[in-house]
């Protein structure tokens, strides 16, 4: 049986070698080391849900842990083989699983670019809220992420945050339009955070 964790609490927040205590832990194998001296100052926001649009299941944690039954639904011929992680995941209720330490390079951006360097997983944190292009957000997820997003910055100089879609345009997508940035943007109310040129930094 899984275990269910409760949603993180600003006073619950501590590290154990790069991993968060309070939050569900599942290893993935797919993660490397990251390059010497790395300043992780960035974090990458994605959406996913396995199959697309339907929330609940255990696909995306099966997909990240090498687990995934490819003939358990014909979407997932055309992820065989894959293997790919994030550092987190953030469901629609607002749990979160942590596959990854931050001191491990994650495979989360693929080929990609931002703030004058490429290859972002080198120096990234790779959230995954649960989800797909289009489709909105859960306050939960929204509440958590905040959250996740100031303990990073307790043990991380975060001074960056993009979506997979403006670190990798054209190829990805997501979180895609029904992430509101700027409401976002408000609620971690972190002026020093450089955001992707849309919502109220846009006009600041």
């Amino acid at each position: 049986m899984r275990k269910m964790v409760q949603p993180m609490r600003e006073s619950s927040v501590h590290w154990v070698q790069g991993w968060l205590d309070g939050v569900r832990h599942c290893p993935s194998p797919n993660v490397g080391v990251r390059p010497e001296h790395a300043c992780i100052d960035l974090i990458v926001v994605h959406a996913i849900s396995l199959p697309p649009g339907i929330y609940g299941t255990d696909c995306v944690e099966r997909l990240f842990t090498n687990t995934l039954d490819w003939d358990a639904h014909p979407y997932f011929q055309t992820l065989r083989g894959l293997e790919v992680s994030a550092h987190f995941f953030i469901a629609r209720c607002g749990h979160i699983t942590q596959f990854a330490s931050l001191a491990a390079r994650a495979w989360h951006a693929g080929v990609s670019q931002w703030r004058g360097r490429d290859n972002c997983n080198n120096d990234s944190v790779g959230i995954e809220l649960e989800g797909q292009d289009g489709d909105s957000f859960t306050p939960a997820q929204y509440a958590q992420l905040t959250l996740l997003c100031h303990a990073l910055m307790q043990v991380c100089p975060i001074a960056h945050i993009a979506g997979h879609e403006h670190i990798a345009p054209g190829r990805k997508t997501d979180p895609g339009s029904g992430f509101d940035w700027a409401g976002f943007e408000r609620q971690l109310a972190q002026p020093h955070i450089a955001f992707p040129p849309h919502g109220i930094s846009a006009s600041k």
